[in-house]
């Protein structure tokens, strides 16, 4: 965890107190423009024109604004991103991007998107508003998505749940069904664009580099030119950030349809309530139905059913 710093005019100042308008903080240093708090850092603007952004994303997030300003806090060497492997112009690069939705969550099904972003297209993404999804709504990031849909060359993967828990069941982690689906999703747009190539494939990182090619050892039409791996990818490049608004999309979709096949709403994530609908899932329409809709080996499943038995 440190910090970075980076010096911006007001203008830029202002523009960034807008950007974190909903995790703005009442209580405000002496001297300082504005302070927020986000999930993942902490970022003070000053009228000294230093930006301080601290916590353990803080480099990630400062990145975000880095450009046009200068950073402190990042070694010699590195980029942006602070990830000295990346190009230093990585963001203003024609790119292929991809991301998941869905690993995390115990209902519904993993959605996997790569999509191709050229240089010439990045304007028009950032004035749709593409950028990190998860600093947005499910209902902002469908609008903006509709919308990709339809120029944006991607790949779209989804892996259902009773697929995904036979491939569970057979011995294979969810680190190598990933790998997997970005390997053939980035293949396909790949197919897709020919014979233009991407300048770079940014891969938003659930392994190490090493670990995704093992995942990928004895699989055909492994891409390993240009691909690029980093954390928190869709603060580096739209393509990212365009693929996971697709993927998250395409998730809220296939959610709301098992929700319907539920009779009820099912709730996202792994948490509490999920243990208490899973129970009433169960109680409704029986165990048997489990595999069509959550996954079956997250620890929810144990919980639902004590639930159940105890109603």
């Amino acid at each position: 965890m440190g910090n970075t710093v980076l010096n911006k005019n007001l203008s830029e100042i202002i523009k960034m107190k807008s950007y974190y308008a909903r995790y703005l903080t009442a209580k405000i240093p002496p001297g300082s423009v504005f302070a927020a708090k986000t999930p993942n850092c902490s970022i003070t603007a000053y009228k000294s024109g230093k930006v301080l952004f601290q916590g353990k994303e803080g480099e990630t997030e400062a990145a975000r604004w880095s450009q046009g300003g200068q950073a402190t806090g990042v070694s010699s060497g590195e980029n942006a991103s602070g990830n000295p492997h990346l190009p230093a112009n990585l963001s203003s690069m024609s790119v292929i991007g991809s991301d998941e939705v869905g690993t995390g969550d115990y209902f519904g099904p993993i959605t996997v998107v790569a999509a191709y972003v050229k240089k010439k297209d990045l304007p028009v993404l950032k004035e749709l508003g593409v950028q990190d999804s998860k600093n947005l709504k499910d209902d902002k990031i469908i609008a903006i998505a509709k919308k990709l849909v339809e120029f944006v060359p991607h790949s779209l993967l989804t892996l259902h749940n009773e697929k995904y828990n036979h491939l569970q069941a057979s011995g294979m982690s969810q680190g190598k069904m990933k790998a997997m689906l970005h390997n053939q999703a980035i293949g396909h747009v790949l197919n897709k664009i020919a014979p233009q190539e991407p300048e770079a494939i940014l891969i938003d990182q659930f392994a190490k580099e090493e670990i995704y090619y093992s995942y990928l050892r004895g699989q055909k039409n492994i891409t390993r030119e240009r691909v690029l791996f980093s954390t928190k990818a869709e603060s580096l490049h739209l393509a990212v950030a365009a693929a996971s608004m697709i993927a998250r999309y395409a998730f809220v979709r296939h959610f709301e349809n098992l929700s319907e096949k539920a009779g009820f709403t099912l709730p996202k994530g792994a948490g509490s309530q999920v243990d208490q609908a899973a129970a009433r899932l169960i109680k409704e329409k029986g165990a048997e139905v489990l595999p069509q809709f959550v996954k079956l080996h997250f620890a929810n499943t144990e919980k639902a059913l004590k639930i159940a038995c105890r109603k």
